[in-house]
């Protein structure tokens, strides 16, 4: 079989980044390449993620073998020739450039993934997921205690697919451009209905998202317990996670009544933001107050000493004052790079909202809990 070698070393390498460094099980090692008249299949995973790529090849005798994943991508990626030859050997791949020839074992008793799509349901532009999956997958928490807050929330409606995250401490959404699938021979939409309702690992969908940005059209399958995303050339499955998510609460949480509006630009903020927390002590808390034409940004502690700043905003509404986490408010801040912002403050301790103050793809929401305020001492 001859294939371009900076090909298969491009999918070797999104196969490691798509799955995790290490298994939780020796059979999950290996990626299997399969080769017939469609070209070259790598499929591998980790025992939560199937990964399937194809590369365009010449298949000279279809076959195929399961080597080590790593070893693979490692190899792969320190050659240089635009082409590379492999055949199966007795037990090793043998991959052969001009000039050099690599081995690398085969492994028997690796588990062959299996690369079976749940039903096709619908598909969104790849770029617009990559900006919406990205800032909203970073809300979710990490903290395995409640896993269902460990997940992205996928839900359609007409014509947009939304997504949700949260740690119960911030909150993101999105909603971007849906195509529901077309009904099959049968008349029939597909999986007999094209709505999304999905909650999948956060950490799977950012790293799919990552590459996608770069994909013109990304199909989205699911079934009640699986979930994927399959393009030109691949696919990633995925476990959803199992329980109740608490739709209804999250969406009311979107209805701001803001006191005070302050517009801002996201870049200049989360810089100021990010000097402060050098002296917002152990828990980098900074302060927003906003005053006539500008935001004042402070941050005090007794070990690290105390910060003041002063950038130009427009400020409507009742003067507030509010307390944050510096690295939530900058997590917030920086899903919009190269934007201004509005602010809304409510009343108490309700969260403050984060939006574009221009319509933009995708139409981002996040939501940020204030801090208390201390007690006097």
């Amino acid at each position: 079989m001859d294939v371009t070698a900076s090909g298969l070393a491009a999918a070797a390498a999104l196969m490691t980044r798509l799955l995790t460094a290490r298994t939780l099980h020796p059979a999950h090692a290996g990626a299997l390449l399969r080769a017939d008249d469609t070209g070259l299949h790598l499929l591998a995973t980790d025992g939560e993620v199937t990964v399937h790529l194809r590369v365009p090849a010449t298949v000279h005798t279809p076959g195929e073998v399961i080597v080590p994943r790593r070893g693979l991508a490692d190899t792969l990626t320190a050659l240089d020739p635009a082409d590379a030859r492999l055949t199966v050997q007795g037990g090793r791949l043998a991959i052969r450039v001009p000039g050099a020839r690599f081995a690398l074992p085969s492994l028997p008793d690796a588990v062959p993934p299996a690369a079976d799509l749940p039903p096709l349901l619908g598909s969104v532009p790849g770029e617009v997921l990559r900006a919406a999956a990205v800032p909203v997958a970073g809300a979710a928490s990490r903290e395995h205690a409640l896993p269902m807050f460990t997940g992205v929330r996928l839900r359609t409606h007409a014509d947009a697919l939304t997504l949700f995250a949260t740690d119960r401490f911030r909150l993101a959404t999105a909603a971007i451009p849906w195509q529901p699938a077309p009904p099959d021979s049968a008349g029939r939409g597909a999986a007999s209905t094209s709505r999304v309702e999905a909650l999948i690992p956060a950490a799977v969908l950012t790293r799919a998202a990552q590459h996608l940005g770069r994909v013109t059209t990304v199909h989205i399958h699911a079934d009640d317990d699986l979930f994927a995303l399959s393009w030109d050339g691949g696919s990633i499955i995925t476990a959803t996670i199992g329980g109740g998510y608490p739709d209804a609460q999250l969406s009311r949480l979107l209805d701001v009544t803001a006191v005070c509006t302050v517009e801002v630009d996201a870049d200049t903020l989360a810089q100021a933001v990010d000097r402060a927390a050098t002296y917002g002590g152990p828990h980098g808390r900074v302060t927003l107050q906003p005053i006539e034409g500008a935001l004042l940004i402070r941050a005090e502690d007794p070990l690290t000493g105390e910060s003041e700043q002063t950038i130009k905003a427009t400020v409507d509404g009742s003067p507030t004052t509010r307390s944050f986490q510096a690295r939530l408010l900058t997590d917030a801040l920086r899903a919009f790079p190269r934007h201004p912002v509005q602010l809304r403050f409510q009343e108490a301790m309700r969260a403050t909202a984060v939006t574009a103050t221009a319509p933009s793809s995708p139409d981002l929401h996040y939501l940020v809990v204030p801090l208390r305020t201390p007690p006097a001492p």
